[in-house]
């Protein structure tokens, strides 16, 4: 059961990661200014790219800002 934890901890930080990239190639270099703009909350989306476990609303809520497809955003991960 271990290795399943940490296998899952792995998933979600990839998914924290890819999702600080797509926000620094949208030109977004405060992860502050994106939630604002967005209106997400700041300490909840900073949480989300240091790793912290997010739900799905919360993740097709971000890849719709962002205009990205659930496919499209799982395909290389």
């Amino acid at each position: 059961m271990e290795d399943l934890d940490k296998n899952i901890e792995l998933k979600i930080n990839q998914i924290s990661q890819k999702l600080k990239e797509i926000r620094l190639s949208k030109g977004y270099t405060s992860y502050e200014t994106f939630a604002y703009e967005n209106e997400l909350n700041r300490v909840q989306y900073w949480r989300i790219e240091s790793g912290r476990n997010i739900t799905l609303k919360t993740l097709i809520k971000i890849l719709e800002i962002h205009k990205i497809s659930l496919k499209d955003f799982f395909n290389d991960l």
